[in-house]
């Protein structure tokens, strides 16, 4: 065979191999990647549309300034970051904390035996048990605590079954107090509590318990040295998903507190409301957002299952 015979037999089969390998390359492409574009590309759009994007929104307005007519200037500062130091405002995040932590702990004490009740009881009960719980997701949140300003009011139905009874001779007033706001987002946030706390004592192994009262451990001891260690990872994350939205729940703080139990949820409302300072109202955002992030750092240091979070 001639040497320009050889180079064309060379040719042709290196341009055999090419589309071979590109033929190889559009079959895997349709059998794999298209699949996975169609169905992960719709919501990684979306998640850059309405996550991504006013998250960076945020971002950047913390930056910026407002003229003397309220319009956003884009330029860089850090004077919002600055104000946010003020005492009155520092009081308030104290605040918040202080709201969001006793909430966080009046949902754990009853959520916790509510949920081993669940999970220890008859598969014929638990969806009777399981209905209390969701039921109350099935009506608006705010219509809900509307409805407690109502039950509490100084004309509301308690205020008149105790009268009736002569247990107080004038209206008791419940609203608008810190105990008010506490009791409204306890309430309110209690399923979040419940659901994971469930699916950790669902996973409890009942052997050890069995051993720890055979090895002489009381109910207490056996709580607090099997029970509790082995759903620590329940308690984590059912805490995260109570104390965070709490301090971001300004709607209770104003309906039932009515201004005296804020939290920096209705600083960051009052900032992009009332006030038109939106720059400042996105850097209270960033605080809120940062405590979010820190508190999830931590509980995955500890060990925490992301997944229980929805992360």
């Amino acid at each position: 065979m001639s040497d320009t015979a050889t180079v064309a037999a060379t040719v042709a089969a290196t341009e055999h191999d090419v589309e071979a390998a590109r033929i190889e390359r559009h079959r895997r492409f349709r059998s794999n990647t298209l699949p996975a574009l169609v169905t992960v590309g719709p919501v990684t759009l979306w998640l850059i549309a309405f996550i991504a994007v006013p998250l960076l929104f945020i971002l950047i307005m913390g930056f910026c300034s407002t003229d003397q007519y309220y319009n956003v200037v884009y330029s860089f500062t850090l004077d919002n970051f600055q104000v946010m130091l003020d005492p009155e405002y520092l009081k308030i995040y104290g605040q918040s904390i202080l709201i969001a932590a006793i909430s966080t702990a009046i949902c754990l004490v009853l959520a916790y035996p509510f949920s081993y009740l669940i999970s220890r009881t008859f598969k014929s009960k638990k969806t009777l048990l399981y209905m209390m719980i969701i039921i109350p997701f099935w009506t608006n949140s705010l219509v809900r605590i509307y409805g407690w300003r109502t039950f509490l009011s100084a004309t509301g139905q308690l205020n008149t079954f105790l009268m009736a009874i002569g247990a107080t001779s004038e209206p008791i007033q419940f609203l608008y107090n810190q105990a008010c706001t506490v009791f409204g987002m306890a309430y309110d946030m209690f399923p979040f509590m419940v659901l994971p706390l469930y699916a950790a004592i669902e996973k409890l192994d009942e052997s050890q318990i069995e051993a720890s009262f055979d090895l002489g451990a009381n109910m207490l001891t056996t709580i607090f040295k099997v029970v509790i260690p082995q759903t620590m990872s329940g308690i984590f994350s059912g805490c995260i998903m109570v104390f965070i939205p709490s301090l971001g729940a300004f709607y209770i703080a104003d309906i039932l507190g009515g201004g005296n139990a804020d939290v920096i949820g209705n600083l960051i409302q009052r900032q992009f409301q009332s006030a038109n300072d939106w720059p400042l109202g996105a850097a209270l955002s960033i605080l809120l957002i940062a405590i979010t992030l820190l508190l999830i750092k931590i509980y995955q240091k500890a060990g925490g299952d992301m997944e229980s979070l929805g992360v």
